[in-house]
């Protein structure tokens, strides 16, 4: 990847931004896409909607949600250990013992999730998954009055927000989905600033998808799209315990995954396929034989009905601290993408025939 490049989507990353608090994220969007794109507006929901050749005919929204799941401060205790609240879906089993960061308003604050430890429990409770409603954090702080000297109810959670690089070119960090998704959409942009197009292109870092899909809801609403094509991530099955029969075959370094399903207009996923193949960029297909869990669902559903797409980018360890993706699978996304837009007319039909 371009250092410019890696250097923006370590930006994002280590941007805290759960559901409802993406305001981190959003600048990092706008300080990098500054001189990009031809306008740059934040909606009152907090998408962030960046715009390249507003006059073109054919309207194309492409998503990337910069949400990621974290927590939420709900009630401290009066020897100041801290109860909290998930925002957005966990594998309750991998919260016990992590570093997390309080988000306070006079910045973050350091804790660890505790529990019981091993030694102490019986044997029923060994075999028993944690729950977040038994967890609690400690900032080292000695009673009540101490934490909410620092800490608000309401802030939100992160994970220890980490950004490293893997062997052979492989990513890991806390939040890829779908931070990840939003750095494809602006470096799509990006690639395009100097083409000539034909449409109108609004790369839109949608929020609140982890909580029910709710920016892409409300952004597709104001854009009206013709074209409107989600970047997320998908489950790569390259790993051990991954069953191919109900995933697919996916796997990291062999390029983006294009959805097929009645989430997707078929002739944007005929036209993605022929960008591929004309400039020879790797693709993977994946079968959705229902609504995706995606900013590609409620774009399809806005008003009378959008030409739908879906774009993801093989993710191992999903919704855990440690996702790993690859950094040649994030620069064929973007590719794509740019290529699949530069094919796009107002004469291209996206009727189903």
């Amino acid at each position: 990847m371009r250092k410019e490049s890696l250097d923006f989507l370590r930006e994002l990353i280590e941007a805290p931004s759960p559901s409802g608090f993406e305001q981190p994220a959003a600048r990092v969007v706008r300080k990098w896409m500054k001189g990009v794109a031809d306008e740059i507006r934040t909606d009152v929901h907090g998408n962030t909607i960046c715009v390249l050749n507003p006059k073109g005919k054919v309207r194309i929204m492409l998503a990337g949600h910069c949400d990621q799941i974290g927590f939420m401060v709900k009630h401290v205790n009066d020897d100041g250990f801290i109860y909290f609240a998930a925002i957005g879906g966990f594998d309750e089993n991998i919260v016990p013992g992590q570093r997390v960061y309080i988000h306070a308003a006079g910045g973050p604050i350091l804790g660890v999730t505790g529990k019981k430890p091993i030694h102490l429990m019986d044997p029923e409770e060994r075999k028993k998954v944690s729950e977040i409603k038994g967890l609690w954090i400690d900032i080292g702080a000695k009673n009540k009055k101490e934490v909410l000297d620092v800490v608000s109810i309401g802030d939100p959670i992160t994970f220890d927000i980490q950004f490293r690089t893997l062997m052979n070119g492989r990513l890991m960090a806390t939040g890829f989905d779908d931070k990840m998704g939003t750095y494809v959409v602006m470096e799509a942009m990006r690639l395009l600033k100097k083409s000539k197009i034909s449409a109108a292109v609004y790369s839109v870092a949608t929020v609140q998808e982890e909580i029910g899909i709710r920016g892409a809801q409300t952004s597709a609403y104001g854009i009206d799209p013709h074209v409107g094509i989600a970047c997320d991530v998908d489950f790569a099955s390259d790993y051990p315990t991954i069953d191919k029969n109900m995933v697919g075959d996916i796997a990291l370094d062999k390029g983006p995954v294009i959805a097929r399903g009645p989430n997707v207009n078929p002739m944007v996923f005929s036209l993605l396929v022929d960008a591929a193949k004309d400039k020879k960029i790797p693709y993977q297909v994946s079968g959705s034989p229902r609504a995706t869990g995606t900013d590609a669902n409620f774009i399809q559903l806005t008003r009378s009905g959008v030409a739908a797409g879906l774009v993801s980018v093989p993710n191992r360890y999903m919704h855990t601290p440690v996702e790993v993706i690859s950094g040649e699978d994030l620069e064929n996304a973007a590719m794509l993408l740019a290529e699949f837009i530069k094919k796009v007319t107002p004469k291209t039909d996206f009727i189903p025939n």
